[in-house]
């Protein structure tokens, strides 16, 4: 959803833009009714923590198996009906 307020709105009104803004509202500022400033949230400034999805992802132990020769050889040509498998050209030749 997008708001647009005037000047003098916004001078009157900018503590309650500045929170309707970080809940994910497009607030834009406008002089003489004209758009001329999008209000925004700056990006977050909270560190990364490791570990947040700990125990919410699963990898199966096969994951780790050798690749059989047909599974190496998409791996590293593409799949056949990928669109984009020849995309910058064919690929290299391979030694036998």
């Amino acid at each position: 959803m997008e708001t647009v307020v005037n000047t003098h709105q916004a001078k009157t009104q900018l503590s309650q833009l500045i929170e309707r803004a970080m809940a994910g509202e497009r607030i834009v500022i406008a002089k003489a009714g004209k758009p001329k400033v999008l209000l925004s949230p700056l990006p977050s400034t909270e560190p990364r923590r490791p570990g947040r999805l700990a125990g919410q992802i699963h990898i199966q132990s096969s994951c780790f198996d050798p690749m059989t020769d047909e599974e190496l050889r998409e791996w590293e040509d593409g799949h056949p009906v990928d669109p984009l498998r020849h995309a910058t050209g064919p690929p290299a030749p391979r030694d036998p």
